[in-house]
């Protein structure tokens, strides 16, 4: 979490794999992304990754299981027999396989995506503000999905939110400013987060005082690991 512009998204996608960062080591499952080529790249990212947008990005044109079965497809795998309708009976849509994306709910579509993310049983899961798209509700319903990955099939997740709320639901959030390590808060209520999210702000505005230094800050964001097995954060 953290401010508008304070790198979350890219932080996110490099740790994803989906950029590359300028400098610094990202390893995910024990594999260092830097330093391997494209191809090898794009096979951990289908292998050992997944992701969830916040805007779905479902191919309007497939039903709910050609969309989750779309990663397998593209890696030349035929998925086995019930695997699909089981991923989306997993999150809550048995019955919806058939369905496009304009005939399912902003929700609805949040979870196929879910699925599909999910499909080839990856080893981490990144979520890009996963609930900014739905309203209230609906938000907390996919928060519930995403909860119980983590609790209940010991899986990794690491999502970017702008709301206390959701932040709430996991076990760390760590804060960022200006593309720096911020904080963090084990254990987050939403009142926490939003002190803190207000802290951050202040800093940031024109008439504050200056920050503690550049060398002092990358000092405290090299020493910050981010193994995280079986937590959401």
């Amino acid at each position: 979490m953290g401010p508008s512009g304070s790198g979350k998204s890219t932080l996110l996608r490099c740790a994803a794999g989906l950029d590359r960062p300028d400098a610094g080591r990202v390893e995910v499952a024990g594999t260092a992304l830097e330093g391997l080529g494209e191809r090898r790249l794009t096979l951990l990212r289908r292998d050992r990754i997944g992701f969830v947008f916040q805007s779905f990005n479902l191919l309007p044109t497939l039903t709910a299981a050609q969309n989750v079965a779309l990663p397998l497809r593209l890696a030349g795998r035929r998925p086995a027999r019930g695997e699909v309708r089981a991923a989306l009976a997993r999150v809550g849509l048995a019955g919806r396989e058939r369905h496009r994306p304009a005939e399912l709910s902003g929700g609805q579509c949040q979870r196929v995506a879910v699925a599909r993310a999910l499909i080839a049983r990856p080893a981490v899961l990144f979520a890009d503000e996963p609930t900014g798209a739905l309203d209230s509700t609906t938000g907390a319903e996919v928060m519930d999905l995403l909860r119980a990955l983590v609790d209940e099939e010991g899986r990794t997740l690491v999502m970017v939110t702008h709301d206390p709320v959701a932040a709430a639901r996991a076990d760390r959030v760590v804060f960022l400013a200006d593309g720096r390590l911020a904080g963090e808060l084990a254990a987050p209520t939403a009142g926490a987060v939003a002190a803190r999210l207000a802290d951050l702000r202040r800093a940031g505005s024109p008439s504050s005082p200056s920050r503690a230094s550049g060398a002092r800050r990358s000092s405290r964001w090299a020493r910050w690991s981010s193994t995280w097995p079986g937590t959401s954060a």
